[in-house]
């Protein structure tokens, strides 16, 4: 059911955008965690974030999906990091990433339809099944890796 419901979200992103432009964000804590979502649609643990609408901008994107996703609220400035060819989407298909360094918790999580669990984890014990695209980003940001232009 999973692959389904993201092959007709694909779909119909391809059909209705000539090209997707999405957002995620790292939210780190003082203790060097960073928070992580595992979405009801598709497998694994993601950063938090999603696609940018007509008219949005990203990070007005990346604002809102982080509040929706995660009751995290931004305080202050997110600070673009990277852009990304996300290639394994479509060719047509590309993510903005964003570091919050100053947030806030408005209420805690309740799972929901599109968000199944929500959690932070230490950056050196990453849940195994945390994609490797988000393995690459945060590995990207604390200099493990060089940064690749793709996802």
């Amino acid at each position: 059911m999973q692959k389904i419901r993201h092959r007709l979200f694909h779909l119909w992103f391809l059909i209705s955008r000539p090209m997707t432009l999405g957002v995620r964000v790292i939210v780190c804590t003082k203790e060097n965690e960073v928070l992580l979502v595992r979405h009801t649609y598709v497998s694994g643990w993601h950063l938090p974030g999603g696609g940018v609408e007509r008219g949005e901008t990203t990070c007005d994107a990346a604002i809102k999906e982080l509040i929706q996703e995660t009751n995290v609220q931004v305080i202050g400035d997110l600070k673009l990091l990277s852009m990304h060819a996300n290639w394994k989407a479509s060719k047509r298909d590309h993510v903005a990433v964003y570091k919050c360094e100053e947030w806030e918790v408005t209420k805690p999580f309740t799972p929901n339809r599109e968000i199944a669990e929500i959690g932070f984890f230490p950056l050196n014990a990453l849940p195994e099944d945390t994609t490797t695209g988000t393995r690459a980003r945060l590995d990207e940001l604390s200099g493990k890796a060089p940064h690749s232009p793709y996802w």
